[in-house]
């Protein structure tokens, strides 16, 4: 019989060297985008059971603070499986652009919405760096859960920026960590400990998906750092709304001029 040479498993795309602050890590989009394309089709699963469904609260809220118009056009970047761009949807904006720089996100918000949506909506490969938007061309921007994962999240802020009209409103859903200490402990053991745990055997995710999620969190930005950081790309009226304790933070700024 012919010798075969087994195979070996695919490295991970994060280890506990890459892990001990994952947004230095020099290929990080790339890592980010692998993890993306592992999760996909359990993606929305544990988005919502880990959440205990507050997921679906937090992006209520994100819409309501976007003061949605019947002639706006919204963009929500990083939009991976639509679930906020579909929120959008459903107040009656004049149109809903997706943009996702991982395809199998993005074959998932295709999938859900052909069910519902026969116009309004649409989705597109881009990456939030350089989007495929033209200057002052969208009313409101949004990105849910996705800043903390773009390899530079300042130069995010500008692109967001460069692409909103003058009066519209960017919105960033994003998590943090609780303000009391005991909650904070009691979240981080949840978050470190059991998530990773119960997340992965649901995903069958080989990349170190859920091993990321908490040490992204934990090593990411102040919202006081976000807010500072939108006000000088040019936004005003920049606010940082707390949501269930700390756990999450909605953020709003105005493009003046």
């Amino acid at each position: 019989m012919p010798h075969t040479v087994p195979t070996s498993a695919p490295a991970p795309a994060w280890d506990q060297g890459s892990l001990k602050n994952p947004h230095q890590t020099a290929d990080k989009a790339r890592r980010v985008q692998r993890m993306f394309s592992a999760i996909a089709p359990s993606y929305d699963l544990n988005n919502h059971l880990h959440s205990l469904w507050l997921d679906h609260y937090w992006r209520r809220q994100a819409v309501r603070l976007a003061d949605i118009k019947s002639t706006d056009i919204v963009a929500d970047i990083a939009c991976g499986t639509g679930d906020l761009s579909m929120a959008f949807y459903r107040v009656h904006p004049k149109y809903v652009i997706g943009v996702d720089f991982c395809h199998a996100m993005l074959q998932g918000a295709c999938k859900k919405t052909t069910a519902v949506v026969e116009r309004g909506i649409s989705f597109y490969e881009g990456d939030a760096l350089q989007l495929p938007l033209r200057d002052q061309s969208v009313d409101v921007v949004s990105i849910a859960f996705g800043i903390r994962n773009v390899s530079d999240w300042g130069q995010a802020v500008d692109e967001f920026h460069r692409i909103l009209r003058p009066g519209g409103r960017l919105i960033i859903l994003e998590f943090s960590l609780p303000h009391n200490p005991l909650l904070r402990a009691g979240y981080n053991f949840y978050f470190r400990r059991i998530l990773p745990r119960t997340a992965t055997l649901i995903s069958g995710d080989k990349t170190g998906a859920y091993q990321y999620l908490p040490e992204s969190v934990n090593t990411f930005i102040s919202p006081v750092q976000l807010t500072q950081r939108m006000q000088k790309a040019g936004f005003s009226g920049v606010r940082a709304k707390s949501l269930t304790a700390g756990i999450c933070y909605c953020y709003r700024g105005i493009r003046y001029a």
